[in-house]
């Protein structure tokens, strides 16, 4: 009798999405992979994957492909191998692209008959079993809802809305703050270390801080909603704050340049403001940059 275990294929065999092999197999799904180097489709196929030998054979094998790739780019090198196979077919891609590039890349795989789907991992690496892990996703919510069974094993499903942007435009934006964090932790770290204290007694602190923020972040989601935070007073006390962070560093012998770009922003807020219109961070941030084509006419 013929299985009716759900079958798809994964395209793509970085780290994220040998996890997302792994999560699939383990919910009973079939699974083919193709991966641009063989090799790294060894390990998927010891734990009972199929091993497809070219993109024509790994999107012929099931009607559903995941992509977990580097960057869009990737996506149309490697469905321009077999694009006569899309027709009909749906593609779920989860790589990371920024919004425009997304809906552009969702509309080329319409163009060649497939349904399409946009997905964005927020999860701790690659560790998508992670209890906080989740999955944004966007884009026709017909096909979101048909495969949400076959996608609730790779973390919990959260659909935006059918703009096939969405899932990367809130990815992105998670991720904006991500980074800076990153540094700026490793920069209060290495303060902490270069001036004698001791970084484990200080993760706690920390961590409690962290607990701090998520109020933070609705008194200022509020705030930009009345159009940003501060009067003169609050952009000086900022900007005074900045500055001791920099002097604590530099005592420390420890670069600061992230804490400098926020006095700089400060800095250039105070300048535009007067003291009956103070001009907030938020306006600055949102100031409209021309991109580097609109630079270039």
């Amino acid at each position: 009798m013929p299985s009716s275990a759900p079958s798809v294929t994964v395209i793509g065999l970085g780290p994220m999405g040998q996890a997302i092999t792994r999560a699939l197999l383990r919910a009973g799904t079939a699974v083919t992979v193709w991966n641009r180097t063989p090799s790294k489709a060894d390990a998927m196929v010891a734990l009972g994957a199929k091993r497809a030998e070219t993109v024509a054979e790994a999107l012929e094998a099931n009607d559903v492909a995941l992509l977990s790739l580097t960057h869009y780019e990737a996506m149309y090198d490697v469905l321009s191998q077999a694009p006569n196979v899309l027709n009909g077919r749906t593609i779920v891609n989860l790589t990371s692209d920024s919004p425009q590039n997304t809906r552009a890349g969702a509309q080329w795989v319409r163009d060649h008959g497939s349904s399409y789907l946009t997905g964005a991992f927020m999860s701790q690496g690659d560790d998508i079993t992670h209890p906080l892990s989740y999955v944004f996703y966007s884009g026709p919510e017909k096909i979101f809802r048909a495969l949400r069974d076959v996608l609730t094993p790779l973390s919990p499903p959260e659909y935006l809305g059918p703009d096939y942007g969405l899932a990367q435009l809130y990815y992105q934006g998670l991720l904006t703050i991500f980074h800076p964090f990153v540094l700026s932790y490793e920069q209060a770290l290495a303060t902490i270390e270069q001036s004698g204290g001791e970084i484990d007694r200080f993760t706690p602190y920390a961590r409690r801080f962290m607990d701090s923020i998520k109020d933070f972040m609705v008194y200022f989601t509020d705030a930009a909603k009345q159009g940003g935070w501060g009067d003169i007073a609050s952009l000086r006390m900022m900007h005074a704050g900045a500055q001791h962070v920099i002097d604590t560093s530099n005592d420390a012998g420890i670069a600061a340049p992230l804490t400098r770009t926020v006095q700089e922003v400060y800095a250039r807020a105070i300048e535009a403001s007067t003291e009956a219109r103070p001009v907030r961070t938020y306006e600055l941030i949102q100031e409209r940059r021309p991109s580097p084509r609109e630079a270039m006419k």
